[in-house]
């Protein structure tokens, strides 16, 4: 429905303001809220709420109110497209989901043959989380649109950190067995041995995706093999019980990862097992970057939820963000419209800086941050999970830096 016609219905009905005041944009939460993955999919839609609530008090979209409405996937892919269509069935033409690239691309491709079978009446997929690069790649599409890095840039980031310290000697790779854990696994061979090709792969393993409750037979592999540093893609439960027993065991490594230090759950681990900044991540912010909004965000966030629940994902901002600013550029509610609007959309971001969504595969790049958690300086403000340990931002990645190619050939609609 466009603005226009909004506006239109509204002047001819008596009250009117208060029947257009109720309609509600709805965006659809498709992700964990049970199983292996709740953890971060429960963590992830408070941010969303937080977030909706911060932009309905400044109006909302085009002066609607925006809604988060959360659908379980159970952390199954099968689920994630059945919800997919049961959000659609409700009448929402906007799906958001991130956490599990399976059920991304599951979603991906549904909603793609969805809006071929009903032009007029299309969805739009905000990916905000899943960074399998096929997405942006050989199963790319005009209805799917990426903000947070994929595996292959977050690899070229970790790259160029990791290229400058010549300590890194010996690199060990555990991921999870399913398409994004091969393509971290591939992106880590490639890139490192490209940057520094005197570094050897004394390792390199994939373990069942969620099923293992004991990774000590893992980490005495890891031990066994003389690495110093650990390169991960793992996620949820799998990093959180990976470094609990590299902690345990006293594994004395360097961990280069995509969400150690920013996944539910984690800060307390490192805490718990005394791995005092020798976990490493890559993200697009975080609370302690000396960034004056997005530090007093974080405030009000702490200030509303505690300490417990933290913004691990300020891409969720830059999605919803860019997606009220493509419908003020549009004039329209209609997801084509939006879609069209959003491609090469440029957008100051979360943490500062700028970012753009690349017309070419619907990729956002931004600056990435190499991070790092443990003991607070006295610059440092924010901590995690009440445990007095924090992140540190130790290097900023220019987006310029980060880009990488793309096979995509997206075939789109007519305006």
């Amino acid at each position: 429905m466009s603005i226009k016609f909004v506006f239109a219905l509204c002047a001819l009905l008596v009250g009117g303001g208060r029947v257009c005041a109720q309609e509600a944009v709805r965006l659809a939460y498709v992700d964990a809220l049970s199983g292996g993955g709740a953890s971060v999919g429960v963590a992830r839609l408070k941010a969303f709420q937080f977030i909706a609530e911060q932009m309905n008090a400044k109006g909302g979209i085009q002066g609607r109110k925006l809604e988060i409405v959360p659908f379980d996937n159970k952390t199954n892919a099968q689920e994630s497209v059945l919800q997919t269509q049961k959000a659609i069935d409700s009448g929402i033409r906007f799906i958001t989901q991130g956490n599990g690239s399976a059920f991304g691309v599951a979603i991906s491709e549904f909603i793609a043959k969805y809006n071929d079978r009903n032009p007029g009446k299309e969805v739009l997929y905000f990916n905000y989380s899943a960074i399998d690069p096929v997405l942006v790649n050989e199963k790319c599409n005009f209805w799917h649109f990426a903000w947070d890095a994929n595996s292959d840039v977050k690899m070229e980031a970790i790259g160029n950190y990791i290229k400058k310290n010549a300590a890194i000697k010996k690199v060990y790779l555990i991921n999870q067995d399913y398409s994004y854990g091969k393509s971290v696994r591939a992106a880590a061979r490639e890139i490192i041995q490209s940057k520094r090709s005197d570094i050897e792969i004394v390792g390199d393993e994939l373990h069942p995706f969620f099923k293992v409750t004991d990774f000590s037979p893992y980490i005495a592999k890891i031990q066994a093999s003389g690495a110093d540093s650990v390169i991960t893609g793992n996620w949820g439960q799998d990093l959180a019980l990976l470094l609990k027993a590299a902690g345990t065991l006293g594994l004395n490594v360097d961990w280069y990862t995509y969400y150690g230090v920013a996944t539910a759950g984690i800060p307390i681990t490192l805490k718990q097992v005394n791995l005092d900044h020798k976990v490493f991540g890559v993200v697009e912010g975080l609370a302690n970057v000396d960034h004056a909004s997005s530090r007093a965000f974080e405030a009000a966030w702490r200030e509303k939820y505690g300490k417990d629940f933290v913004l691990y994902a300020p891409r969720q901002a830059n999605e919803i963000i860019m997606f009220a600013k493509a419908v003020e550029e549009a004039k329209s509610f209609e997801p084509k419209d939006v879609a069209f609007a959003l491609e090469d959309m440029k957008f100051d971001v979360f943490n500062g800086g700028q970012g753009f969504m690349r017309k070419d595969d619907h990729q956002f790049f931004q600056p990435i941050y190499v991070a790092s958690t443990g003991a607070l300086s006295k610059d440092e403000p924010f901590d995690e999970e009440n445990t007095g340990w924090g992140n540190r931002v130790r290097a900023v990645i220019p987006a310029d830096q980060t880009l990488t190619k793309t096979t995509c050939q997206m075939k789109r609609p007519a305006r």
